[in-house]
């Protein structure tokens, strides 16, 4: 696939991204946002992703009118409870322990703009996951390999953390961090890309 015509912007630091944006054979750049996340008022997380991932994508449109941005964010929701990013080793254990054996849910919310054409584009991805049940051993063995840090849940789907996985019901990259089969079709029909 590409961009011959358009400018992609991916409007976020992370890898998990723009690898996945890159094996779909975009061509794009990458600028992150710089919105603090907490200036974004809590609702449901369906409602709290959407939010953060407009605000990521309005934000560097604003200096790229012209190009079409992509904003993202993700959560890991429990019981009803948001597990973000663990800070610490108590913390990763905790989340993987509360993970442990039972189904959550990875809500992705992603806005894909351009300011100059008035185009904005935002919506919500959900998948289910299931973890196997999960022994001390295997949880302190995977927090001590640092992977669970910089990840909502506490885990990479995409590496180490794959073997905890029993069920993905729904997109694996929305887990990753990106529902590339939607950003795909949003792009292919507002002809930013070509097939």
């Amino acid at each position: 696939m590409s961009s011959p015509v358009h400018h992609l912007i991916l409007a976020s630091t992370s890898p998990r991204r723009r690898d996945l944006l890159m094996q779909a054979g975009l061509t794009f750049r990458v600028i992150p946002a710089t919105v603090d996340e907490n200036s974004v008022r809590p609702g449901s997380p369906e409602k709290h992703v959407r939010q953060l991932a407009r605000a990521k994508a309005e934000e560097v449109s604003e200096h790229y009118p012209e190009s079409w941005v992509i904003g993202a964010d993700t959560i890991v929701t429990i019981d009803g409870e948001v597990l973000g990013k663990p800070k610490t080793k108590a913390e990763a254990g905790r989340m993987l322990e509360t993970l442990s054996g039972k189904t959550h849910r990875v809500l992705t919310g992603y806005c894909i703009c351009c300011r100059k054409k008035k185009r904005t584009f935002c919506d919500v991805v959900e998948t289910e996951v299931l973890f196997k049940e999960l022994t001390k051993k295997e949880i302190n063995w995977y927090i001590g390999t640092g992977e669970p840090f910089d990840k909502a849940g506490g885990y990479a789907v995409q590496g180490l953390g794959i073997f905890m996985v029993k069920r993905i019901q729904g997109s694996y990259t929305n887990v990753v961090g990106l529902p590339v089969c939607e950003v795909i079709d949003y792009l292919y029909k507002e002809g930013v890309i070509e097939r």
